[in-house]
Protein backbone atom coordinates (compact mmCIF):
# COMPACT_ATOMS: atom_id res chain seq x y z
CA UNK A 1 0.00 0.00 0.00
CA UNK A 2 2.92 2.43 0.89
CA UNK A 3 4.67 1.77 -2.05
CA UNK A 4 1.32 2.51 -4.24
CA UNK A 5 1.02 5.75 -2.35
CA UNK A 6 4.37 6.76 -3.12
CA UNK A 7 3.38 5.90 -6.55
CA UNK A 8 0.90 7.59 -6.88
CA UNK A 9 2.12 10.83 -5.22
CA UNK A 10 5.47 10.66 -7.50
CA UNK A 11 2.98 10.37 -10.99
CA UNK A 12 1.23 13.54 -10.63
CA UNK A 13 4.56 15.90 -9.33
CA UNK A 14 6.27 14.98 -12.51
CA UNK A 15 3.32 15.55 -14.77
CA UNK A 16 3.36 18.68 -13.20
CA UNK A 17 7.01 19.39 -13.65
CA UNK A 18 6.87 18.36 -17.26
CA UNK A 19 4.14 20.96 -18.05
CA UNK A 20 5.74 23.63 -16.17
CA UNK A 21 9.00 23.13 -18.58
CA UNK A 22 6.64 22.46 -21.41
CA UNK A 23 5.36 26.19 -20.71
CA UNK A 24 9.15 27.48 -20.34
CA UNK A 25 9.94 26.35 -23.70
CA UNK A 26 6.79 27.02 -25.52
CA UNK A 27 7.29 30.72 -24.36
CA UNK A 28 11.21 30.98 -25.58
CA UNK A 29 9.76 29.38 -28.86
CA UNK A 30 6.72 32.04 -29.56
CA UNK A 31 8.78 35.02 -28.31
CA UNK A 32 12.48 34.14 -30.19
CA UNK A 33 10.84 31.37 -32.95
CA UNK A 34 14.41 29.12 -30.97
CA UNK A 35 15.74 27.92 -27.70
CA UNK A 36 12.60 25.31 -27.63
CA UNK A 37 14.91 22.13 -27.44
CA UNK A 38 18.03 23.60 -26.10
CA UNK A 39 16.13 24.10 -23.09
CA UNK A 40 13.76 21.43 -23.16
CA UNK A 41 16.58 18.65 -22.97
CA UNK A 42 18.05 19.91 -19.61
CA UNK A 43 14.51 20.36 -18.02
CA UNK A 44 13.30 16.77 -19.16
CA UNK A 45 16.54 15.67 -17.31
CA UNK A 46 17.25 17.86 -14.38
CA UNK A 47 13.80 18.76 -13.68
CA UNK A 48 11.45 16.57 -14.89
CA UNK A 49 13.42 13.65 -13.71
CA UNK A 50 14.18 11.62 -17.24
CA UNK A 51 17.28 9.44 -16.95
CA UNK A 52 18.14 8.92 -20.41
CA UNK A 53 19.50 12.04 -22.16
CA UNK A 54 18.42 9.99 -25.84
CA UNK A 55 15.04 9.37 -23.90
CA UNK A 56 15.18 13.62 -23.68
CA UNK A 57 16.07 14.33 -27.14
CA UNK A 58 13.37 11.87 -28.41
CA UNK A 59 10.99 13.42 -26.08
CA UNK A 60 12.09 16.90 -26.64
CA UNK A 61 11.75 16.60 -30.04
CA UNK A 62 8.00 15.42 -30.31
CA UNK A 63 6.95 18.24 -27.95
CA UNK A 64 9.17 20.54 -29.55
CA UNK A 65 8.00 19.69 -33.04
CA UNK A 66 4.55 20.28 -31.87
CA UNK A 67 4.38 23.58 -29.72
CA UNK A 68 6.35 25.14 -32.96
CA UNK A 69 3.31 24.15 -35.44
CA UNK A 70 1.18 25.78 -32.51
CA UNK A 71 3.26 28.60 -32.38
CA UNK A 72 3.49 28.96 -36.09
CA UNK A 73 -0.18 29.25 -36.39
CA UNK A 74 -0.09 32.23 -34.47
CA UNK A 75 2.55 34.19 -36.04
CA UNK A 76 0.73 33.15 -39.67
CA UNK A 77 -2.54 34.19 -38.89
CA UNK A 78 -0.95 38.26 -38.49
CA UNK A 79 1.43 37.80 -41.13
CA UNK A 80 4.94 37.23 -39.91
CA UNK A 81 5.63 34.09 -42.24
CA UNK A 82 7.48 34.38 -45.55
CA UNK A 83 6.31 31.20 -46.54
CA UNK A 84 8.62 30.19 -49.54
CA UNK A 85 11.96 31.80 -47.88
CA UNK A 86 10.74 29.23 -45.02
CA UNK A 87 9.62 25.96 -47.14
CA UNK A 88 13.17 26.42 -48.79
CA UNK A 89 14.88 26.98 -45.81
CA UNK A 90 13.38 23.77 -43.82
CA UNK A 91 13.26 21.57 -46.76
CA UNK A 92 17.07 21.69 -47.36
CA UNK A 93 17.68 21.62 -43.65
CA UNK A 94 15.02 18.65 -43.06
CA UNK A 95 18.03 17.00 -45.31
CA UNK A 96 20.79 17.95 -42.81
CA UNK A 97 18.37 17.40 -39.88
CA UNK A 98 18.16 13.47 -41.08
CA UNK A 99 21.66 12.93 -41.33
CA UNK A 100 22.56 14.99 -38.06
CA UNK A 101 20.14 12.81 -35.88
CA UNK A 102 21.13 9.41 -37.78
CA UNK A 103 25.09 10.52 -36.37
CA UNK A 104 23.50 12.00 -33.19
CA UNK A 105 22.10 8.88 -31.47
CA UNK A 106 25.92 7.39 -31.62
CA UNK A 107 27.73 10.06 -30.08
CA UNK A 108 28.09 11.30 -26.26
CA UNK A 109 27.54 15.03 -27.75
CA UNK A 110 28.52 16.97 -24.43
CA UNK A 111 32.30 18.14 -25.75
CA UNK A 112 30.31 19.13 -29.04
CA UNK A 113 27.94 20.84 -27.55
CA UNK A 114 30.14 22.88 -25.75
CA UNK A 115 31.44 24.43 -29.05
CA UNK A 116 27.73 24.65 -29.87
CA UNK A 117 27.52 26.72 -26.96
CA UNK A 118 30.21 29.10 -28.71
CA UNK A 119 29.04 29.85 -31.67
CA UNK A 120 25.51 30.66 -30.00
CA UNK A 121 27.28 33.42 -27.60
CA UNK A 122 29.53 34.53 -30.94
CA UNK A 123 25.73 34.98 -33.09
CA UNK A 124 24.34 36.84 -29.94
CA UNK A 125 27.33 39.28 -30.17
CA UNK A 126 26.69 39.43 -33.89
CA UNK A 127 23.16 40.02 -33.38
CA UNK A 128 23.55 42.89 -31.10
CA UNK A 129 25.82 44.51 -33.48
CA UNK A 130 22.92 44.60 -35.93
CA UNK A 131 20.36 45.36 -33.45
CA UNK A 132 19.31 48.42 -34.89
CA UNK A 133 18.83 47.55 -38.41
CA UNK A 134 15.30 47.07 -39.15
CA UNK A 135 15.51 44.76 -42.36
CA UNK A 136 13.84 44.58 -45.48
CA UNK A 137 10.05 43.96 -44.74
CA UNK A 138 9.12 43.68 -48.59
CA UNK A 139 11.62 40.36 -49.07
CA UNK A 140 9.90 37.57 -51.18
CA UNK A 141 11.52 34.68 -53.12
CA UNK A 142 10.19 35.19 -56.42
CA UNK A 143 11.49 34.15 -60.09
CA UNK A 144 13.87 37.40 -59.94
CA UNK A 145 15.04 36.94 -56.83
CA UNK A 146 15.49 33.20 -56.61
CA UNK A 147 19.09 33.15 -58.15
CA UNK A 148 19.82 35.75 -55.43
CA UNK A 149 18.10 33.89 -52.39
CA UNK A 150 18.33 29.99 -53.06
CA UNK A 151 21.69 29.77 -53.05
CA UNK A 152 21.89 31.09 -49.44
CA UNK A 153 18.47 29.62 -48.17
CA UNK A 154 19.64 26.30 -48.70
CA UNK A 155 23.19 26.16 -47.77
CA UNK A 156 22.67 28.09 -44.20
CA UNK A 157 19.41 25.10 -44.50
CA UNK A 158 21.07 22.35 -44.51
CA UNK A 159 24.19 23.56 -41.94
CA UNK A 160 21.50 24.54 -39.12
CA UNK A 161 19.56 21.22 -39.92
CA UNK A 162 22.74 19.14 -39.74
CA UNK A 163 23.52 20.71 -36.25
CA UNK A 164 19.55 20.55 -35.25
CA UNK A 165 19.36 17.08 -35.90
CA UNK A 166 23.02 16.51 -34.23
CA UNK A 167 22.44 18.06 -30.86
CA UNK A 168 18.89 17.10 -30.83
CA UNK A 169 17.72 20.60 -30.96
CA UNK A 170 14.75 22.67 -32.83
CA UNK A 171 17.69 25.04 -34.15
CA UNK A 172 15.89 28.06 -33.87
CA UNK A 173 18.52 29.93 -31.96
CA UNK A 174 20.28 29.50 -35.66
CA UNK A 175 17.67 29.02 -38.16
CA UNK A 176 16.24 32.92 -37.19
CA UNK A 177 20.03 34.34 -37.78
CA UNK A 178 20.27 32.51 -40.97
CA UNK A 179 17.20 33.31 -42.11
CA UNK A 180 18.32 36.75 -40.99
CA UNK A 181 21.49 36.40 -43.16
CA UNK A 182 20.40 34.88 -46.17
CA UNK A 183 17.43 37.30 -47.11
CA UNK A 184 17.58 40.57 -44.93
CA UNK A 185 14.32 40.09 -43.75
CA UNK A 186 13.45 41.51 -40.24
CA UNK A 187 13.76 39.92 -37.26
CA UNK A 188 9.98 39.34 -36.35
CA UNK A 189 9.23 37.98 -39.75
CA UNK A 190 12.42 35.71 -39.50
CA UNK A 191 10.90 34.41 -35.89
CA UNK A 192 7.78 33.86 -37.43
CA UNK A 193 9.60 32.24 -40.43
CA UNK A 194 11.83 29.97 -38.40
CA UNK A 195 9.20 28.03 -37.22
CA UNK A 196 8.81 26.11 -40.04
CA UNK A 197 12.03 24.52 -39.40
CA UNK A 198 12.02 24.11 -35.79
CA UNK A 199 8.77 21.70 -36.70
CA UNK A 200 10.67 20.02 -39.38
CA UNK A 201 14.06 19.76 -37.92
CA UNK A 202 11.62 18.42 -35.00
CA UNK A 203 9.80 15.84 -36.47
CA UNK A 204 12.82 14.36 -38.29
CA UNK A 205 14.59 13.95 -35.12
CA UNK A 206 11.71 13.07 -33.67
CA UNK A 207 10.79 10.15 -36.17
CA UNK A 208 14.71 8.82 -36.25
CA UNK A 209 14.47 8.55 -32.49
CA UNK A 210 11.16 7.35 -32.44
CA UNK A 211 12.13 4.36 -34.70
CA UNK A 212 15.00 3.04 -31.81
CA UNK A 213 12.13 3.59 -29.10
CA UNK A 214 13.95 6.21 -27.71
CA UNK A 215 10.67 8.55 -26.51
CA UNK A 216 8.49 8.78 -23.19
CA UNK A 217 5.11 9.20 -24.98
CA UNK A 218 3.60 9.54 -21.62
CA UNK A 219 5.53 12.80 -21.28
CA UNK A 220 4.96 14.12 -24.25
CA UNK A 221 1.16 15.41 -23.91
CA UNK A 222 2.00 17.10 -20.76
CA UNK A 223 5.02 18.83 -21.74
CA UNK A 224 3.03 19.58 -25.17
CA UNK A 225 -0.06 21.30 -23.29
CA UNK A 226 2.39 23.62 -21.50
CA UNK A 227 4.24 24.19 -24.76
CA UNK A 228 0.76 25.58 -26.17
CA UNK A 229 0.02 27.34 -22.89
CA UNK A 230 3.31 29.53 -22.88
CA UNK A 231 3.44 29.96 -26.28
CA UNK A 232 0.65 32.61 -26.33
CA UNK A 233 2.72 34.54 -24.33
CA UNK A 234 5.50 34.01 -25.82
CA UNK A 235 4.44 35.80 -29.23
CA UNK A 236 2.21 38.54 -27.08
CA UNK A 237 5.49 39.71 -25.89
CA UNK A 238 7.52 39.14 -28.87
CA UNK A 239 4.95 41.64 -30.75
CA UNK A 240 5.20 44.27 -28.21
CA UNK A 241 8.86 43.96 -28.41
CA UNK A 242 8.64 43.61 -32.36
CA UNK A 243 7.73 47.67 -32.59
CA UNK A 244 11.12 48.82 -31.05
CA UNK A 245 13.89 48.32 -33.49
CA UNK A 246 16.60 47.05 -31.20
CA UNK A 247 14.04 45.55 -28.04
CA UNK A 248 13.45 42.16 -29.84
CA UNK A 249 16.81 41.43 -31.19
CA UNK A 250 18.24 42.40 -27.67
CA UNK A 251 16.17 39.93 -25.92
CA UNK A 252 16.92 37.55 -28.43
CA UNK A 253 20.59 38.20 -28.19
CA UNK A 254 20.69 38.02 -24.42
CA UNK A 255 18.87 34.55 -24.42
CA UNK A 256 21.28 32.88 -26.86
CA UNK A 257 24.20 34.22 -24.80
CA UNK A 258 23.09 32.97 -21.50
CA UNK A 259 21.95 29.29 -22.86
CA UNK A 260 25.05 29.22 -24.74
CA UNK A 261 26.98 30.70 -21.54
CA UNK A 262 24.77 27.10 -19.88
CA UNK A 263 25.68 24.93 -22.64
CA UNK A 264 29.53 25.41 -22.39
CA UNK A 265 29.87 25.18 -19.09
CA UNK A 266 27.46 21.94 -18.73
CA UNK A 267 29.92 20.69 -22.06
CA UNK A 268 33.26 21.63 -19.90
CA UNK A 269 32.18 19.91 -16.66
CA UNK A 270 30.38 16.86 -18.40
Amino acid sequence: MDGQAKGHGVIPLQDLLATGSGALVGFVLGLIGGGGSILAVPLLVYVVGVNSPHVAIGTSAVAVAVSALANLAGHARIGNVKWRCAIVFATAGTIGAAIGSTYGKHFDGERLLALFGIVMIVIAMLMLRGGGQTGDVEVRLTRKTAAELMPLLMAYGVSVGALAGFFGIGGGFLVVPGIVAATGMPLIFAIGSSLVSVFAFGLTTATNYALSSLIDWGLVAFFIGGGIIGGFGGQRLALKLAGKKRALSSVFAAVVAIVGTYVVWRGLTA
